[in-house]
């Protein structure tokens, strides 16, 4: 409004705004302290707490229950036998109660990659060890407190079969020099299973059920027979029955079957690799015409099957199954029974495969599988010493000339009482012999 005699005029500013005063900044409060009594006690919980579940789970832990002392990488080639010792003497003995015959370890050279036997390996309770051939020294020792089932060896490597509980499921592969732990493998083989080393997988045996593992990572490439946890039915080729003897060759394996509709037993020759472990190849799986036969060898060609009334060698294709000859034999029927662990007792040199039957040894061309010659009165199936067949007899060991079985001669032994089967083989000039449950060195 204006005032008398004034040129200026009061006007409002609409756009005029009260002076506000800055809003006052929250102050945040203190950082709190860590180091309060009641920090230290939940630190000090979380630590128990860790630490116990920590010890629990070692505490229950195959890892607890392992020991496992290694040895050195360096091993010395054992001297040649280019002739046959006039006497042998005992130089060590070692229980191996899961060992079925000597388990020797064949190392590669490395400057030949020629293989020579480096380690003896003995297996009893749940300890395994590698022992020098020629002292029986302990050079490693692998140990769990699980019991062994069987302890077998092949490709340079000691294989450990334990029970975990109704079977034999917990295998390790250990170096066979060093003893360190290679592949292992959890599978769900029989009590009383051996280990057969096919060449480039490990068979195992059984009355109802066969695993096969790969030798590289012991993956399982094949089961055969009566599966415990069944994914896809109906992939096996034949139910309810059991199993006698086995013997395996590179890329094949051979086993006697009894099934219920079946008039006789069987043969079923299988691939160790199908390509699906449920979905077995079966090269063929013929009636063999005659009960409580015993399959003796296989080769890639052909396989021998042992038969009673009257005693007979049958010999039927490996490829097809079809039988191809038969050969008679002089044997008692006493002697045809299931072997021992499934598996004949057989040691096979490049032209000869002898076979224990239980009271003799005989000997058949591995070209034809037909019988050469027989030695009665024997303990096993026997090694070669020299060039020459070594059988072990209640005297000692008896030395015959491989082709023609000519008795060359007898080094006398005192087993100290022990009259049963006598496993032999042979580590540089050591000859071993497993005489029930234990290992016994001589020199």
């Amino acid at each position: 409004m204006s005032s008398p005699g004034s040129d200026v005029t009061d006007v409002e500013d609409v756009l005029d705004e009260p002076a506000h005063e800055a809003a006052p900044v929250a102050e945040r409060p203190p950082a709190r302290s860590w180091r309060t009594r009641a920090d230290f006690i939940a630190i000090a919980l979380i630590a128990v707490v860790s630490v116990t579940a920590s010890v629990l789970t070692w505490a229950f832990s195959d890892a607890r229950a392992t020991t496992s002392v290694t040895g050195p990488s360096s091993w010395e080639q054992l001297p040649e036998v280019t002739s046959l010792p006039p006497s042998l003497a005992e130089v060590w003995r070692a229980k191996s109660g899961a060992s079925l015959s000597p388990a020797v370890v064949q190392t590669a050279v490395k400057d030949t990659g020629e293989e020579k036997p480096s380690t003896v390996v003995t297996g009893d309770g749940g300890e395994v060890n590698g022992r020098d051939p020629l002292t029986g020294d302990v050079r490693w020792t692998y140990k769990r407190d699980l019991p062994l089932c069987v302890v077998s060896t092949g490709w340079g490597r000691a294989m450990a079969l334990y029970s975990k509980g109704t079977n034999c499921s917990e295998l390790t592969s250990l170096d066979g020099v060093t003893g360190e732990r290679r592949a292992q493998r959890n599978g769900d083989a029989e009590p009383g299973t051996a280990l057969l080393n096919e060449g480039s997988h490990l068979i195992t045996t059984g009355s109802k059920f066969v695993e096969v593992y790969r030798r590289d990572d012991l993956v399982r490439s094949l089961e055969y027979g009566g599966l415990r946890a069944i994914v896809n039915p109906n992939k096996q080729p034949r139910a309810g029955c059991t199993y006698g003897s086995v013997a395996v060759t590179s890329g094949r394996f051979a086993m006697v079957e009894r099934c219920p509709d079946d008039a006789s037993d069987r043969l079923t020759i299988l691939k160790p690799n199908p390509d699906k472990s449920d979905e077995p190849k079966v090269f063929g799986s013929p009636l063999t015409g005659a009960k409580n036969v015993q399959v003796v060898a296989v080769t890639e060609k052909l396989v021998a099957v042992a038969a009673p009334a009257p005693s007979r060698l049958l010999i039927f294709d490996a490829e097809t199954g079809n039988q191809v000859g038969e050969a008679p034999l002089d044997i008692p029927e006493a002697d045809f029974t299931d072997p021992p662990n499934h598996v004949a007792r057989v040691f096979t040199t490049k032209t000869n495969a002898f076979w224990f039957t239980g009271s003799r040894t005989v000997a058949l061309s591995l070209e034809t599988l037909t019988p050469l010659w027989t030695a009665e009165g024997t303990l096993g199936a026997g090694t070669t010493l020299a060039g020459r067949a070594v059988i072990p007899v209640k005297e000692g060991l008896r030395v015959y000339e491989q082709a023609t079985g000519a008795v060359v001669g007898t080094i006398r032994l005192n087993r100290e009482g022990h009259t049963g089967p006598v496993q032999l083989a042979t580590a540089g000039p050591v000859v071993l012999e497993q005489r029930g449950e234990t290992l016994v060195a001589l020199r």
